[in-house]
């Protein structure tokens, strides 16, 4: 009678499932901003891969939608927000705001979020060790 050897496919799921676990960190891509520090407590919403905007020193602005390394237009990051609030509704935006960057761009970058149909945009920050 044939029986079907699985030892082979366990071996072969198991470097699988190691392989994913030590690329998965790296897939975390975006625009290096120097993050403010604060106590605060964690996003409730886990469920979904939110939607990060990035502002750097110099101000200039960024969307984890296609080439994150392209410095993108308030009025652009509005639009590109818009759409994908339309099509995910419940989909947390935050924002990664440089310590060095003014305060009023951030706010205005924030309005802008909100007009795109955000429904609360929150901001992100390290914890101080």
């Amino acid at each position: 009678m044939a029986e079907i050897n699985v030892v082979p496919y366990i071996d072969v799921m198991l470097v699988l499932l190691i392989i994913f676990m030590v690329t998965a960190p790296m897939l975390m891509q975006g625009v290096k901003v120097d993050l403010p520090e604060a106590n605060a407590a964690p996003v409730d919403n886990q469920d979904s891969e939110p939607l990060i905007v990035s502002i750097d020193a110099q101000g200039q602005l960024f969307l984890n939608l296609g080439d994150e390394k392209q410095v993108l237009s308030l009025a652009t990051i509005r639009d590109r927000v818009g759409v994908v609030m339309r099509r995910s509704p419940e989909k947390p935006v935050l924002v990664w705001g440089d310590r060095a960057v003014a305060y009023g761009e951030v706010v205005t970058l924030m309005a802008a979020l909100q007009e795109a149909g955000a429904p609360s945009v929150g901001l992100v920050t390290e914890n101080p060790e």
